[in-house]
């Protein structure tokens, strides 16, 4: 018998024009000591599903059946970690787990009580900070102190909502080895809801898609047959890794392309010249004509900033230096606190430069304007117009002499490339934040910039979405071939988009550690990415890079140059037969 039966259930919210049908005829059995992760879109029921299973939501019609009994309410046996930390601010880490400890083991002694609360604090590493209280912990130090304090409570099933999808990705993949040791520890049986597939892979004994709503439902499964402990990094020499991570990302990318992701349209561009001189725009603005030298197009001379701070000047960033070339797309990748962002809002005209310059196309960038356009990560839009409004705005300043109508075509062109021609007039304030972001990008494009700038556009998104952008954006700019610049903390990002990925050393004083080429064919496709027989390759190069430099640490020039050699050695090694065996 399993320990959890989940038959026919379905959940929806609101009547008559408000109803939302969330759920509709799940189905699932899970064994004891199993670890199975479900995965799906934001705004599919993932939440709602696990609300249910611990007894804090009753469903419509069927049940969750536990040891032979109905669920109908919230129980010792089932302990949760949701996204949010739920903590008590005005108790310590310890008084947080004791709150938890004491109201399941009324009967255990004080010592007995104690000691549990001190493993379980001591198992999530927090043995240290157990005095400090939540607002002078990270994020991550919280989220361990709502795993410890699930853990203290000693349940037979871990559900877990999304628990670090917040969490910077250094974090989240510490906190993940973490989790993968409690189950082998613990010998829990676990239920993840995420929406990343290599956390799923590289914990869960299955996988289980769930497809999106309304009325989602599971989706066919997948068995995760590969030995423990995994390693992210070494995984991706392992073929069943391999075969799995596409077999999965290819149904859920499927299931996106079947609720209408992306739309088209027969609005055609119109061929609008940049007016000259553009007396109304900064001086720093240039009209966008053929460069004297495209291989020079932007230039990094020993790029340094230099922040004043009570201690002293603190170099974030200490010799950056750089050449692209007119339509190279070039991402930036480093752990937290590298200068990534720092040397983007340089670029972007927006922070002053301590030392060195930035050309852009012969002259030298001394202030924001036009000729760059920033799709930030938190979507800024002006929340009172529309989403034809606020790529308006734009369009009208840099096309001042183009017809009304020509300028209409703009916006709703590029309004139409990102999915949003159903949704032109819809005010920002209701749109949800992947479809905000769809107009950051739609905007920056119709500015028809010289150089685009993205800082992690799509890091506050869910990672199905962000696979659904991360298209769009690479549809959009194969028809312009802008010169693009983005800063990312996701490897397969980076891979995907870039010509070159430029990898960034430990802050303070970071400086560029590494540039790999990328020599992917394009136009490209995560679908066609995950059967290239190179791609893990590349992906090898930068998971073993990040993991040099992880911890703060200034690794070897011999170590960073054995990484790359490695990497040469396996794409000169690869089986042609690989590609095939993704793809299937």
């Amino acid at each position: 018998m399993p320990l959890m039966e989940i038959t026919d259930l379905s959940k929806h919210y609101g009547e008559g024009e408000n109803r939302t049908d969330v759920l509709s005829g799940v189905n699932l059995k899970v064994e004891e000591g199993e670890f199975v992760a479900i995965v799906g879109f934001s705004g599919s029921g993932k939440t709602t599903l696990i609300s249910i299973l611990a007894g804090l939501e009753l469903p419509d019609r069927g049940g969750v059946i536990y040891r032979g009994k109905e669920i109908d309410g919230p129980g010792p046996e089932r302990g949760v970690v949701f996204q949010s930390y739920s903590l008590m601010p005005w108790l310590s880490v310890r008084g947080n787990v004791d709150l938890a400890v004491n109201s399941v083991f009324k009967s255990k002694s004080r010592s007995d009580r104690e000691a549990i609360t001190s493993k379980y604090i001591e198992m999530v590493g927090l043995s240290l900070a157990q005095d400090r209280k939540p607002a002078e912990l990270s994020g991550g130090m919280r989220q361990r102190v709502a795993v410890a304090r699930a853990l203290a409570m000693q349940p037979e099933v871990l559900l877990l909502d999304e628990p670090l999808s917040a969490l910077d990705a250094l974090t989240r993949a510490k906190l993940q080895d973490e989790f993968a040791e409690i189950s082998q520890k613990e010998k829990k049986t676990i239920i993840l809801i995420t929406n990343d597939v290599d956390e799923a892979i590289l914990l869960a004994d299955r996988i289980i898609p769930l497809t999106p709503g309304p009325n989602a439902t599971l989706g066919p499964e997948f068995t995760v047959d590969l030995p423990r402990p995994r390693d992210r990094a070494k995984m991706n020499q392992n073929d069943d890794f391999i075969k799995l991570r596409a077999t999965v990302t290819a149904c859920l990318m499927e299931a996106g392309n079947e609720r209408g992701a992306h739309l088209d349209t027969a609005i055609k561009l119109p061929r609008i010249k940049l007016p000259t001189p553009l007396t109304d725009l900064p001086n720093a603005y240039v009209e966008a004509a053929a460069s004297p030298d495209t291989k020079h197009f932007v230039e990094f001379s020993e790029i340094k900033k230099v922040y004043p701070t009570p201690k002293g000047p603190l170099t974030v960033v200490d010799g950056f230096d750089l050449k692209m070339k007119k339509g190279e797309f070039i991402t930036l990748i480093g752990h937290s606190g590298c200068g990534k962002s720092t040397v983007l809002s340089m670029t972007a005209g927006l922070n002053k430069i301590t030392h060195g310059g930035i050309v852009l196309d012969g002259g030298e960038v001394t202030q924001a304007g036009t000729d760059r356009a920033v799709v930030f990560q938190a979507p800024s839009l002006l929340p009172w117009m529309s989403a034809f409004d606020n790529v308006a705005l734009g369009a009208d300043r840099v096309y001042p002499n183009a017809t009304k109508d020509d300028r209409r075509d703009v916006v709703e062109y590029y309004l139409a490339r990102v999915g949003l021609a159903d949704a032109l007039h819809k005010m920002a304030a209701d749109l949800s934040n992947g479809m905000k972001q769809r107009v950051g990008i739609a905007r920056a494009f119709a500015l028809s910039p010289k150089l685009l700038l993205l800082d992690e556009p799509f890091g506050m998104l869910d990672s199905l979405t962000r696979w659904e952008l991360q298209d769009v954006l690479m549809d959009v700019w194969k028809r312009t071939q802008v010169t693009a610049l983005c800063v990312t903390h996701d490897v397969d990002e980076a891979i995907l988009l870039a010509d070159r990925v430029v990898m960034m050393t430990n802050g303070p004083n970071a400086k560029i550690g590494n540039i790999m080429e990328v020599n992917l064919p394009r136009p490209r496709s995560r679908k066609a990415l995950l059967a290239h027989p190179h791609y893990y390759a590349y992906r090898e190069e930068l998971l073993d890079f990040l993991e040099a430099y992880e911890g703060g640490a200034s690794p070897d020039p011999a170590l960073l140059e054995s990484i790359k050699q490695k990497r040469a050695a396996r794409m000169d090694n690869t089986k042609p037969s690989l590609s095939v065996v993704a793809a299937e």
